[in-house]
């Protein structure tokens, strides 16, 4: 097969390599995937980078997250995932090979089939941002007829979760920083759009509430947000979190979220519980049937080019994500 990988850490340009690789075989408990799809998240490329992280292993083939068509089924795992079209995520988690190639083979775990209504595009998309989105909304219970702030609304997980909250029955207000982001924001389902550059975030939420504030914040960037969040937070609310971008280490005001009984969810997709990633598949599986759904492409490149589709992440102010194509 054709494949994209990497030997030591880098600039995309410089370290991604493009040519022939040993198609894998699908081992016990493994599926088989022809990829027509394979979806760049931003810990790909720092991974890529070093940026945070050093070399998984010898070579790593990047990207975790992609879409395809079952080619073959290892011992233990049923037949009539043959020929099934699915979507998958963690291709490039705890393991070297990932979903910049023309096949991947792993866990039949973290495979789900993928509805017709979807390209192959559309279900790359889904992954490690849907996954995500989804165990920071409902990890603590439902979210029906609660008040949920989704900062960073236009976001890959945050448009996840503004589209997965106003399914489940929550009222959903949602931070943008332009007209446009805010525009797509509502188009997931936002009840309220709050741009943070132009208006002060507490004032704003506590007006929106009538003063009560929210039960519940997915957080982005915890390092610049927390004390927003715990200031428009109710008592007994949930404060989850799968990023701090601007400071790894921020300070945990203790006695403002003790006073409130706050519940502080950080969280890493791939140290979640094997029950609480597959009951989020199902639930993902629920939501996509249910009606049309929104995933954003934001621009695509053949598998030799996966060193582009690198930089175009990284380059920043894209809108949705970037897709790499392994067949073409």
């Amino acid at each position: 097969m054709q494949a994209v990988w990497y030997q030591r850490t880098g600039p995309a340009r410089e370290v991604l390599q493009y040519g022939a690789f040993e198609t894998p075989q699908a081992g016990a408990g493994e599926v088989r995937i022809r990829l027509y799809a394979s979806a760049v998240n931003p810990a790909d490329t720092n991974r890529r980078a070093g940026r945070g992280w050093a070399m998984d292993y010898p070579l790593v083939i990047p990207n975790s997250d992609g879409a395809g068509v079952v080619d073959q089924v290892g011992e233990g795992v049923e037949r009539d995932l043959m020929g099934r079209r699915v979507w998958l995520y963690n291709g490039q988690r705890g393991r070297p090979l990932g979903t910049a190639a023309q096949y991947i083979s792993l866990d039949h775990d973290l495979v789900s089939l993928l509805p017709d209504s979807l390209s192959f595009d559309e279900g790359a998309c889904l992954g490690i941002p849907c996954m995500t989105a989804w165990h920071c909304l409902f990890a603590d219970g439902p979210v029906s007829g609660q008040t949920v702030l989704v900062q960073g609304g236009a976001g890959a997980v945050g448009h996840f979760a503004v589209q997965l909250a106003a399914w489940a029955g929550a009222r959903v207000l949602t931070t943008v920083s332009d007209a446009d982001k805010a525009t797509h924001a509502r188009a997931g389902g936002a009840h309220e759009v709050i741009n943070y550059r132009q208006e002060p975030l507490r004032e704003r939420v506590m007006t929106l509430t009538g003063g009560r504030g929210v039960d519940r914040v997915v957080e982005v960037d915890l390092g610049a947000n927390l004390t927003d969040d715990i200031a428009v937070l109710k008592t007994n609310g949930v404060l989850a979190s799968y990023a701090s971008r601007s400071n790894a280490q921020p300070a945990l005001p203790y006695a403002e979220c003790s006073r409130k009984n706050i519940t502080l969810r950080p969280m890493l997709l791939p140290a979640t519980p094997l029950a609480s990633r597959q009951a989020a598949q199902a639930g993902i599986s629920r939501w996509l049937t249910a009606g049309s759904r929104l995933m954003t492409v934001a621009a695509s490149f053949a598998l030799a080019r996966t060193a582009e589709a690198h930089e175009a992440v990284e380059a920043g102010g894209k809108r949705g994500t970037v897709i790499v194509r392994p067949q073409e």
